[in-house]
């Protein structure tokens, strides 16, 4: 099981841009799904992008073309670039590790998780 940190977050005006981190420690990180999810308060933990083993991606529909999610097996590392920000992406951020294939659908199926990163967005 992989341990998760992650890292990145800031305060940016709309339209503005920020890159997260998420660092993990462990074996195997190469056979895992990576993925970051956030939490609006009062709402369930939802998926935002994933990259599964083979390095396929999925995005929520509103972080298609304006976020993108690669990883670094060669230093476990895991981004995410988020372009073109909106005060409704402003919540808290959560790197996490699941099974080998893995959409942002499979809020549940996370197996490892990591501190969240807070991300504000100001109009």
């Amino acid at each position: 099981q992989l341990q998760l940190a992650g890292s990145g977050g800031g305060s940016v005006q709309v339209g503005g841009s920020l890159k997260l981190s998420c660092e993990a420690s462990g074996y195997l990180y190469r056979s895992y799904s990576m993925g970051w999810f956030r939490q609006i308060p009062g709402k369930e933990r939802e998926g935002v992008a994933v990259i599964d083993a083979d390095g396929h991606t999925t995005y929520e529909d509103s972080a298609q073309g304006r976020f993108t999610i690669p990883r670094d097996n060669a230093n476990n590392s895991l981004f995410q670039q988020m372009n073109d920000l909106k005060p409704e992406d402003a919540t808290v951020y959560y790197c996490a590790a699941g099974p080998f294939y893995s959409s942002y659908e499979d809020v549940d199926s996370m197996i490892s998780w990591g501190q969240g990163t807070q991300v504000t967005v100001s109009s």
